[in-house]
């Protein structure tokens, strides 16, 4: 999608269709830009109540007046309650009303008068509209899905340009991420995961992969990670994609996502209406992967290593074992009491890998990790455990500021008699009481005292059914508020 900007209304180019804001006030619609003239041909809609201008509302009607032939009416709801969110979901409605009609070109009015600043106005609206200019399928007939090819923003923000450039290299990475989740599992393997860090460490001179093959392995000790991989016809691949953005320091974060790009759950098997989505089980790593491109799009001034443990969770006679003690990556012994909690496993030998290994300043891991995230908050927020109050604090603000929330769960010592095993250090999994809490304890064991957060995007990365700016089960969960978090506390 071409994003182009117009200082003044009066100064626009033909389109397919006028987007104007407006502020439900008082129960009636009232204009949120401040050129009248384009105002004498929506009032009668206004006038009899069929647009209030409640928030996401959208009103097509059409005009021989205009130099478009439609005029989309959007509705911000009211103007003391609007916030970021509610402008990217209201520009993301407008959006989608062109692709309904299959409109190509649009020129958009953004609002003024806002609580918000016009810079964060516009860039929300961009972001929102890029976002939503997103489609994924295997159907045959591509051409009845036509995006829209060019957006003009009516607006006088000096920062427009620069602020184009960083929506650009956000979606980037946004897309990249939602196309490897939507993908086909058999297509998304353990070996696509490793070409494809193989591929941005060709395209982007700050990004250098490395990738460990199975003997590799095998012989640095990775017990837990290679017991989830043991019954797969795909080998797994131990990833590292390594970001240098800033050369002046040896700090590095660490983002860690989980790679599990299939899981049938193995001897503990899924119901099979619980298996057709698990092709999304490596929305984790695709996390990783988007952020990775963005912040190299951007030429961000941070030092960032990316780590997946790709691999199937798949059953068959090789398939390991409840019951069975497997030995991690740091010597912990941990008892297998559910096949079906892999991730952690394999996320376990991930972090204790980058603590010996890249000894970073602080982690970040991201994984599909339990239904048990589902129960306790839906689609709408991820749960978010941390042993660092400050990353907290700071991950649960840019989260608010993007849109890809959270809501911090406990990390209580008094929860750890959870993990208790007779045979082993550990177990990895407990009973249903806590199961959440328990997932993120039991990361919590291999994290020792660097700074980490761990965030459930089980039901976040992946939705039900498409919503908001999310045209596609897959969201991209994780790469705006990542690029946003590194780029706020962690860039030079």
């Amino acid at each position: 999608m071409e994003i182009h900007v117009c200082q003044a209304i009066n100064q626009r180019e033909k389109a397919d269709v006028l987007v104007l804001p407006f502020w439900k006030k008082e129960g009636v619609a009232a204009a949120a830009f401040k050129d009248a003239k384009e105002l004498t041909f929506t009032n009668p809609i206004i006038d009899i109540g069929d647009f209030k201008a409640k928030e996401s509302e959208v009103v097509l009607i059409y005009s021989a007046e205009h130099t478009e032939p439609r005029v989309l009416l959007l509705g911000l709801g009211d103007k003391k309650n609007c916030t970021k969110e509610t402008l990217r979901r209201s520009y993301a409605e407008a959006l989608k009303m062109a692709l309904s009609k299959k409109l190509s070109t649009l020129n958009v009015v953004l609002p003024q008068d806002c609580l918000i600043d016009d810079a964060s106005i516009a860039y929300t609206a961009m972001e929102a509209m890029m976002l939503t200019n997103y489609s994924f399928d295997y159907k045959s007939k591509k051409e009845d899905r036509p995006l829209v090819k060019q957006v003009c923003f009516i607006t006088e923000v000096a920062s427009f340009q620069q602020m184009k450039k960083q929506a650009q290299a956000v979606t980037k990475g946004v897309f990249f991420t939602r196309d490897l989740v939507n993908g086909n599992a058999d297509e998304i393997t353990p070996k696509k995961l490793a070409d494809e860090a193989l591929m941005l460490d060709k395209r982007y001179s700050k990004i250098s992969a490395k990738i460990f093959d199975k003997q590799h392995i095998e012989k640095m000790g990775m017990g837990l990670f290679l017991a989830v991989a043991r019954c797969s016809s795909n080998d797994p691949y131990f990833i590292i994609l390594e970001y240098k953005g800033n050369p002046s320091t040896e700090d590095k974060v660490a983002l860690i996502g989980k790679g599990i790009t299939y899981d049938t759950g193995g001897l503990s098997l899924k119901p099979s209406s619980s298996m057709d989505t698990m092709k999304c089980d490596m929305a984790g790593a695709g996390a990783v992967y988007g952020t990775l491109m963005a912040l190299a799009e951007l030429d961000a001034k941070v030092n960032v290593v990316g780590i997946v443990a790709a691999t199937e969770n798949s059953i068959g006679a090789l398939s390991y074992k409840l019951g069975d003690v497997y030995t991690s990556y740091c010597k912990t012994s941990v008892e297998i009491t559910n096949t079906d909690a892999e991730g952690r496993l394999a996320l376990a030998d991930c972090l204790s890998y980058a603590i010996e290994q890249i000894k970073p300043k602080m982690m970040i891991d991201l994984a599909t990790l339990t239904g048990a995230a589902g129960v306790a908050l839906g689609e709408v927020r991820s749960p978010l455990f941390s042993n660092n109050q400050e990353i907290a604090k700071h991950l649960i603000e840019i989260g608010q500021e993007t849109g890809e929330r959270m809501w911090q769960m406990p990390l209580d010592d008094d929860y750890k008699e959870l993990l208790y095993s007779k045979i082993a250090d550990i177990k990895n999994c407990g009973s249903r009481e806590g199961s959440l809490i328990f997932s993120a304890m039991f990361l919590k064991e291999f994290v020792k005292e660097t700074p980490w957060a761990h965030l459930d995007i089980a039901y976040t990365a992946y939705l039900a059914k498409p919503k908001y700016y999310h045209t596609t089960p897959a969201t991209g969960y994780g790469v705006r508020l990542l690029v946003e978090y590194l780029r706020k506390h962690h860039a030079s």
